[in-house]
């Protein structure tokens, strides 16, 4: 457990799989800093509607009101200048552009965190999430349970067939899974469909 000074100047990043405890853990962290007396502003993607439209959810039910925002430039456009702490879940829906807004948030002074996931369904590095995670003062990597195995779950198995890289789901599209029980093979068709990343 992070212990913080009353205001501060950094990134945070909570990432790892899905059900892993990450909008959780965002959570606890956005509403000891709203015990703390601190302005908090908490953003999420237009793009998750999963649970509701203006709140973070967790898949426990934990949830905080929120503001909806399409871009990282509207992001930053709607931060306020009193604004102490800067929380933004599903951080990996957001465009390139929202490394750059944390940068300039946290030279603001304002403490910045944020949670999503690290890999995407084919077990591939899930940008801009690895750019946070590399400029952040503080990274948690969460880990699932394993729905195979039971043991420690880093990835996330799609169980629809997609060829896009982003598909909104919970329980219905997707299950944790460890390193082992991963069915790369499940997705190394569509992989080979995907155009390629530049």
């Amino acid at each position: 457990m992070m212990n913080h000074p009353h205001t501060a100047s950094c990134i945070e990043v909570i990432c790892g799989p899905m059900f892993s405890g990450k909008s959780e853990e965002l959570i606890r962290r956005l509403r000891r800093a709203q015990i703390a007396r601190q302005r908090v502003q908490i953003f999420k993607p237009a793009l998750d509607d999963r649970y509701a439209a203006d709140r973070i959810v967790s898949h426990s039910d934990l949830s905080l009101s929120a503001e909806v925002v399409r871009t990282s430039e509207d992001l930053i456009r709607r931060v306020e200048d009193r604004t102490e702490v800067v929380g933004i879940d599903e951080v990996q829906f957001f465009d390139a552009g929202i490394v750059a807004v944390c940068e300039k948030l946290a030279n603001m002074g304002k403490r910045v965190v944020v949670a999503g996931l690290d890999l995407d369904y084919r077990g591939i590095p899930f940008e801009p999430v690895p750019q946070l995670m590399a400029i952040a003062e503080y990274v948690t990597k969460t880990l699932a349970v394993c729905t195979r195995c039971g043991g420690p779950a880093s990835r996330s198995q799609r169980l629809v067939t997609s060829e896009e890289r982003i598909v909104v789901g919970a329980t219905d599209t997707y299950e944790a899974r460890c390193r082992r029980c991963f069915e790369a093979e499940l997705t190394s068709q569509l992989r080979m469909d995907l155009p390629s990343e530049s």
